[in-house]
């Protein structure tokens, strides 16, 4: 039987597309893959994988964001270690874990309690997610 696996893609406002080109964060690299065993997140360079049964809660739809705080790179937030994958300022999705996962930084020590998404379709991958 073959693994049901989905794309989500991320929803590019044309200030956050300008803002992201320079950290390689495009339509074509960031995307979140959900499969019967696990959600897999890209965003340029940066990726954070993890077990579905690693996902304790998501919260549908979150935002509006701060640009100057969201746009660009991926975003670790100083009052909860989460990190943010933005592409425009509308909303997203909350995705927090059981388990702290790695993703922001190259030697994988930072561990992320939770991640947000600004995918084209947020209730879909949350309804996907529970």
């Amino acid at each position: 039987m073959a693994e049901e696996r989905q794309i989500f893609t991320f929803r590019f406002t044309r200030a956050y597309r300008f803002a992201a080109l320079p950290f390689g964060v495009t339509p074509k690299s960031a995307r979140v893959i959900v499969t019967d065993a696990v959600i897999d997140i890209r965003f340029g360079p940066w990726r954070l994988a993890t077990n579905l049964n690693n996902v304790a809660e998501v919260e549908e739809v979150t935002g509006p964001y701060a640009f100057l705080k969201t746009a660009g790179p991926a975003h670790l937030s100083l009052a909860d270690r989460g990190v943010t994958f933005a592409t425009n300022s509308e909303g997203g999705v909350c995705i927090r874990f059981r388990s702290p996962v790695p993703a922001i930084d190259p030697l994988r020590l930072v561990r992320h309690p939770a991640a947000t998404v600004t995918v084209e379709h947020p209730r879909s991958l949350a309804a996907r997610l529970v």
